[in-house]
């Protein structure tokens, strides 16, 4: 969608993935947890009764791919799925992979530890080992 902006702090924050039809499909920037971020490439949509019902169809099956995808490569305890908004306003759904060895285990992730930068070239082969799993 020509008219859509990504949010500056997704922006910076996180590295494109790839697209599905509906979202934008992003890594955090945070090597702690697996964790991707899946954004609507809608405007002004900040709530997802805000979407249309085609629309909030196709988000359930993106972020059951994505859910399927983690799970696959890493085998995590548990799955995340959140879509908060409390600091971002524009609609977007977390996916993170959590462990019972992880540091905010078993609480959520935010605000537990500082994130934690991925080492050079880390995260562009984590995209690349996602891409297939995720069909993006």
């Amino acid at each position: 969608m020509t008219d859509f902006t990504l949010h500056p702090q997704l922006a910076a924050d996180t590295l494109t993935v790839g697209r599905y039809k509906l979202c934008r499909v992003l890594l955090m920037m945070d090597a702690t947890y697996p964790w991707l971020v899946l954004v609507p490439e809608r405007r002004d949509i900040r709530e997802i009764h805000e979407l249309q019902p085609e629309d909030r169809a196709v988000l359930m099956e993106e972020i059951v791919r994505t859910t399927e995808a983690l799970q696959a490569r890493f085998s995590p305890t548990k799955l995340n799925v959140a879509a908060l908004g409390n600091m971002v306003p524009q609609l977007h759904v977390h996916v993170i992979a959590r462990f019972a060895t992880d540091p905010a285990w078993p609480g959520p992730v935010w605000g537990k530890v500082p994130p934690r930068p991925y080492a050079a070239g880390e995260a562009e082969k984590l995209i690349v080992s996602l891409r297939p799993l995720l069909g993006v």
